[in-house]
């Protein structure tokens, strides 16, 4: 696998992914029309320039194709648990979900994020009930920091220390 900047070409694999109803299930529920889509593109090319992380394709090495997408980005929730950090946030298309997919390309952009940029830590939110999410959050390192309402719902909020900041804040409590 691979990860890459996403270009305009991904339009028909990002409306195939954002209007399954396997991926909205858990991230707002309601498939986004194709403007929608097509602004979302936008914004996955915006991010890097005006934040200096945004999201990535991932993309089969072999094949081409296209897997799903992630990255880092601030979406200004208004959660006072993300304020002040790149949120992590992923999905696969469904037929690549369950394979590590997920895993391995967020743990890149993980390692990519603590050598390239100044953030003590990462946030990430998911629904209670996606369970495959949570779990690859937990194999990234990211911890359960509190469950606040987001659109109604609750959320499970989580953070993770960027390894120079986990080891630093080991050895003083040592």
């Amino acid at each position: 696998m691979r990860l890459r900047a996403h270009r305009r070409e991904d339009f028909a694999n990002c409306r195939a992914l954002w209007q399954h109803p396997e991926t909205i299930r858990f991230i707002g529920g309601v498939a986004q029309d194709d403007q929608a889509v097509w602004f979302r593109l936008l914004r996955y090319g915006g991010m890097w320039p005006m934040l200096g992380f945004g999201f990535w394709v991932f993309e089969d090495k072999a094949t081409g194709a296209y897997l799903g997408e992630g990255g880092l980005l601030d979406a200004m929730r208004g959660l006072d648990g993300l304020a002040g950090m790149p949120e992590a946030g992923w999905a696969c298309m469904p037929e690549a979900a369950g394979r590590g997919i997920a895993t391995e390309a967020m743990r890149a952009v993980l390692t990519w994020a603590d050598q390239a940029l100044d953030a003590p830590r990462t946030g990430c939110i998911v629904a209670p009930g996606n369970t495959p999410s949570l779990r690859v959050a937990e194999k990234l390192g990211f911890e359960e920091v509190d469950r606040p309402p987001f659109h109604g719902e609750p959320i499970v909020l989580m953070h993770r220390m960027a390894p120079a900041r986990q080891a630093a804040r080991q050895s003083t409590s040592a």
